[in-house]
Parts: C-alpha cells; structure tokens; sequence
C-alpha cells in the first residue's frame, strides 16, 4: 500500500503564535494537543486539503503558505507534512468544530504548555525552525 499524506494544517501562524487543537476524539487522543488538520482526499493537493480542513475543524478562511521542511511518520500508511498558513482577512475566529474542544494560541516560550501527540512534537520542532524560532523563547 503507498503512502498516504495527512496535513496538519496548521502551522497557523499569528501575531506571533501558533494554533493548538486539543482532540477530543477518538478516545485514545483526546486531552492531547495537535495541530489541526486531517487527510488530504483523492484527487485534492496538500494545500486544497489545508484549507478544506481548517475550515471543517475551526471554521476559518486560511490559506495555505508554504511547506515545511520534512515528513513525519504516522501510523502505516501516513506520513504528516505540515504546511504554515494564515488566516485571509475577514475569516472568523478560530472555535473548536470537529473533533476538538478547545484551543490556544501560544508563544514560542508557551510551546510546550500543552500535551502534544507524541507524533506532532517533531512537527512542531520542525514548524519552529522553519518559522525562524526557538523553542522556549
């Protein structure tokens, strides 16, 4: 079986901070933390996918910006890439829709807050770097 590609969205980047989503399903994830986003569908790019996820989950209008660097493996056959993205100018506020019931917006120096998913914390190692960060700072 090939590779399937899940985006996680959002690397959403805003006035200095970066989206969190807590799941709160399926069971075996919820209370932890992850970037939002989901599988890219047949037929869609990455960057289609970005945008039709962020508005499923969080109701917004982003749009995707750039890839970041890498590829982190799920369970078989997924592999994450995480594109940075943004919200266009005039889209809602973020909320919680589908499968999450809470976010927050941190800082670089919050980062680590929150209970990532073990397979997003090389994601967001990586979406740091890309955007020029340090954690902890």
């Amino acid at each position: 079986m090939s590779e399937r590609i899940v985006v996680a969205g959002a690397a959403l980047w805003h006035e200095g901070r970066l989206l969190a989503a807590r799941r709160s399903a399926p069971a075996e994830l919820a209370g932890r933390w992850e970037l939002p986003g989901g599988k890219v569908e047949p037929g869609e790019t990455p960057e289609a996918a970005v945008v039709r996820e962020l508005r499923e989950e969080l109701g917004i209008d982003a749009e995707a910006v750039e890839r970041v660097p890498g590829e982190w493996p799920l369970r078989t056959p997924y592999v994450m890439r995480v594109w940075t993205a943004r919200l266009r100018p005039g889209s809602a506020a973020p909320r919680p829709l589908e499968d999450h019931d809470e976010l927050r917006w941190l800082t670089p120096d919050r980062i680590w807050d929150v209970d990532w998913l073990d397979h997003d914390v090389p994601a967001v190692r990586g979406t740091l770097a890309h955007l020029g960060l340090r954690e902890g700072v």
